[in-house]
């Protein structure tokens, strides 16, 4: 079971608000190219949206599915991939001070995804989870100006000369 969490330094109401939005799903997830809402009201269970997958020439449409939803807390998806089967993909959101702490835990349901399910796959969902993240944070926290500090780079309230 792939699990990852990655800290956001926004309130969880901005994550939310993005994970809210139908047509921004491929802006966060690895692989999709474009996404519209397809039936219901996204993310309230039942809801889906289709998203294209380019894989070099071709141009794959899948759907994702809501089954269940508790606004600004949890979202837990049913993702089909054509041959690759579906995989269930919760996402929860936790207050973390004036931060969001975000875990993703994704396995596959059926389909050939359940098949091959092994150590290699499981990196290689890891992989993904990390970049996902990673750009579900810029999108988060660019929407709020929160600027991230250079590597290396110490906050100014951390240093001090001297002493009283």
């Amino acid at each position: 079971m792939a699990i990852r969490h990655r800290l956001i330094k926004v309130a969880p109401e901005v994550v939310w608000d993005l994970l809210s939005d139908p047509t921004r799903y491929a802006e966060w997830v690895v692989g999709t190219s474009s996404s519209r809402p397809v039936r219901g009201a996204w993310p309230r269970t039942g809801a889906a949206i289709r998203y294209q997958v380019r894989l070099g020439p071709m141009l794959l449409s899948n759907e994702t599915t809501v089954r269940f939803c508790d606004p600004g807390a949890r979202l837990e998806l049913e993702a089909y991939a054509g041959i690759l089967g579906t995989a269930r993909i919760a996402i929860e959101l936790r207050p973390w001070g004036e931060y969001c702490l975000v875990i993703v835990d994704e396995h596959p349901l059926q389909g050939a995804g359940g098949t091959w399910h092994n150590f290699a796959f499981e990196a290689l969902i890891q992989l993904r989870h990390r970049t996902m993240l990673a750009r579900l944070a810029r999108l988060c926290e660019e929407r709020t100006g929160h600027e991230r500090p250079t590597p290396g780079s110490a906050p100014v309230d951390a240093v001090t000369e001297g002493g009283p």
